[in-house]
């Protein structure tokens, strides 16, 4: 952390909305029945299903990329990405102390699957396709033992793996045409691998799970069918559903004590089935593909996520999939709240825009575009409607309750829209677009009007702000430009060159003043009248700042950016008074309520934070 950010107090975070769904096997129940396991972005989330309280496990530099319980609960292991060349580590984490109990580093660009042995002895672990080698780790000591190649020549790359239920020397490894069964010599410090032999059969293993007893292999395939192989034999013993397969491939699978099947497939289907006839019992879908199943016990319910980024209990007995959460499934773009009642707050990313309630982290609605991407959205100041910049050069607007597209402006800009603000009176939309031009729109009861093209910047416009008597607004572009236009005469008063590419602008509530951030990691004060700079400081010590946002009292300030942090600043002193850490990647928009009460972040991942505001307004 920075050294101006050592000592100051922690922001109080209220709650998350995140999951990554496109991990397989990422959601996982703690063997105390009690937490939820998943990764967003870079972070480790514990999260009670007692009183939902959260916990996070900060350690990785990049996306996680895989995940691992032992079977005690004693720990939990996490994989990550990296770049080309770079070792890729592997963090074993102390459950009950919440630290890091070994960071191990062999792999190459990406960590594929972990998985503990029964005793929690040893962890193996996988590499991705750059890398393609098994190693083994004993967790005592922290040390290497062995490694090898993990698939043959002949055949294609490992995904997963899957350790004995019995033995700490026995785990299988599959994936493209290969399945394997290895065997530890601690003596020689070696594993060898057998092959198991599934005859004329040539499939894709995307998930293993082994029979209790340690009888049977069962492998979920994408041609989406279940291969049974006998583990002692490694001999092909069945393969089905013969007819009926499993659309886009069976995904995820667990075996029940009670012996029956519970997979999911690429298609959303959930299905209990038995695990010798492969008879369907019960079966329930959801939106997207299946990722994860996690057991909360054997009579009770489980957990599924999805590649929608939701996740969904289900109950054994009825079998229907209640919506946990859910969350966006890529960056999140901005964030805008209502400005009225400060209880609803709207985010946007690729193809959606999500309303949510500021208290409860539930999704109220979602709009969905497909294949387009949000770049920006603000709420009308009456309330009846979002107005949303989008990349194909398109400005919507949509009812807030209904989410009825009310009005489309067909090439606004060329480039794509890249930023949008809405006018007090609610009668004029202010665009931005990726063509450097600022467009004034004129909202009609049939229709629309362009009032005025102004024409300075250089670059993309990445931000609008408007005058509360919408007589004025100032843009900032990425071309260091600052200009602030007179919306009556359509002209520039000002404008203002930095040497940076400048991400946003907010106008000080007494509007003699703005405040601007950027790539050159300092927060620099304006003064409206003159153009000239009164101040800047130093807002970052790694990285831009990519958001910022006065309180409506004018007397603090928050920043976020590239640093993953958090930052409350005092106007006038301009220095830090709190940090929030919580965000894994760069964070993207940040936003104060107009009650003082809520903050709301944004990250690359995702996420959507809210924490709460520690400088209540005194009214």
């Amino acid at each position: 952390m920075a050294d101006k950010t050592q000592g100051v107090t922690q922001l109080e975070l209220e709650a998350v909305i995140g999951f990554n769904g496109h991990m397989f096997s990422g959601l996982n129940v703690h063997p105390d029945r009690e937490h939820l396991i998943y990764p967003l972005g870079s972070t480790v989330i514990l999260k009670s299903l007692t009183d939902g309280k959260l916990e996070f496990l900060h350690g990785h530099t990049n996306n996680i990329s895989c995940i691992s319980v032992s079977n005690s609960g004693l720990y939990i292991a996490s994989g990550q990405v990296n770049f080309m060349g770079f070792e890729a580590p592997i963090i074993i984490w102390d459950y009950t102390q919440r630290s890091i109990h070994a960071q191990l580093n062999l792999h190459k660009a990406k960590v594929e699957a972990l998985a503990f042995s029964p005793n929690d002895k040893y962890l193996v672990s996988l590499g991705g396709q750059d890398d393609g080698r098994i190693f083994l780790w004993d967790i005592e000591t922290k040390e290497f033992i062995c490694g090898s190649p993990a698939s043959a020549n002949s055949s294609g790359h490992c995904f997963t793996l899957q350790y004995s239920n019995t033995n700490d020397n026995v785990f299988v490894s599959a994936g493209n045409e290969t399945l394997r069964v290895w065997e530890l010599n601690l003596t020689n410090r070696k594993i060898t691998a057998t092959e198991c032999q599934t005859g004329k059969l040539r499939r894709m293993v995307k998930c293993i799970e082994i029979s209790e007893d340690d009888q049977f292999i069962f492998c979920g395939t994408t041609s989406g069918d279940i291969m049974k192989i006998n583990l002692n034999s490694r001999l092909l013993s069945d393969c089905g559903p013969v007819k009926s397969k499993y659309s886009l491939g069976v995904s995820v699978l667990k075996i029940l004590k009670s012996g029956y099947l519970l997979l999911g497939s690429g298609s959303g289907t959930i299905t209990l089935c038995s695990s010798t006839t492969f008879k369907i019992l019960k079966k329930v879908q959801v939106e997207k593909g299946v990722t994860s199943i996690a057991l909360r016990g054997e009579d009770d319910q489980f957990y599924v996520g999805t590649e929608a980024a939701q996740m969904h209990r289900i109950s054994y007995v009825d079998f229907k999939a209640e919506l946990v959460s859910s969350s966006h499934t890529s960056a999140v773009k901005d964030v805008a709240i209502f400005m009225g009642t400060s209880e609803l707050f709207g985010t946007c990313s690729e193809q959606d825009i999500k309303l949510w309630h500021i208290d409860n982290p539930k999704e109220l609605l979602c709009i969905t575009v497909p294949n387009k991407t949000c770049n920006a959205l603000d709420f009308m100041a009456n309330g009846q409607s979002i107005i949303s910049a989008w990349n194909d050069g398109g400005i919507r607007q949509f009812g807030p309750e209904s989410g009825r597209l009310m009005l489309i402006i067909n090439n606004a800009h060329k480039k794509g829209v890249t930023s949008i603000a809405g006018t007090r009176d609610s009668k004029r939309i202010i665009s931005g677009g990726g063509d450097g031009k600022v467009r004034v729109w004129e909202l009609q009861k049939q229709g629309h009007r362009l009032l005025e093209t102004m024409t300075k910047h250089k670059g993309p416009v990445t931000c609008i702000q408007i005058k509360s008597d919408d007589s004025e607004c100032v843009s900032v572009s990425t071309d260091g430009s600052c200009i602030i236009w007179d919306l009556v005469r359509f002209m520039s008063l000002q404008m203002m060159a930095t040497n940076t590419i400048c991400r946003a602008v907010c106008y000080h509530p007494e509007e003699h003043q703005i405040i601007t951030s950027g790539t050159d990691r300092k927060v620099a004060y304006w003064d409206v009248y003159e153009g000239a700079t009164i101040r800047e400081v130093e807002g970052s010590q790694s990285g831009p700042i990519n958001a910022l946002h006065i309180s409506h009292d004018g007397k603090h300030f928050v920043t976020g950016g590239e640093d993953k942090l958090v930052k409350v600043w005092d106007y006038m002193e301009g220095a830090v008074t709190h940090v929030g850490v919580a965000h894994g990647v760069t964070i993207t928009s940040i936003k104060i309520c107009s009650n003082n009460r809520t903050l709301v972040s944004t990250s690359e991942d995702g996420a959507v934070l809210r924490w709460r505001f520690p400088h209540p307004s005194s009214s």
